[in-house]
């Protein structure tokens, strides 16, 4: 059975349009959130759990210019 992991995730950095193809075992709103910050340079690769622990929220993010996180699975 294919297993499709990559997912595009498209997000707007101060209005200006964003896309990037990701790997990613299971993707939600959230975890997008964070890839598209980690994309446009507000946020960190968290390198371990303490690290991941202080992610951005969504607010903050939204105040750094960043909106409007969509994502899907990405085609073939």
């Amino acid at each position: 059975m294919k297993h499709n992991d990559l997912f595009t995730i498209e997000y707007q950095l101060h209005g200006e349009p964003k896309s990037f193809i990701i790997r990613h075992a299971a993707l939600d709103n959230l975890t997008a959130w964070y890839w598209a910050g980690c994309d446009a340079g507000v946020e960190r690769i968290a390198r371990n759990e303490r690290e991941a622990a202080k992610k951005l929220d969504r607010a903050q993010m939204e105040r750094k210019g960043i909106a409007n996180v969509k994502w899907r699975l990405a085609s073939t």
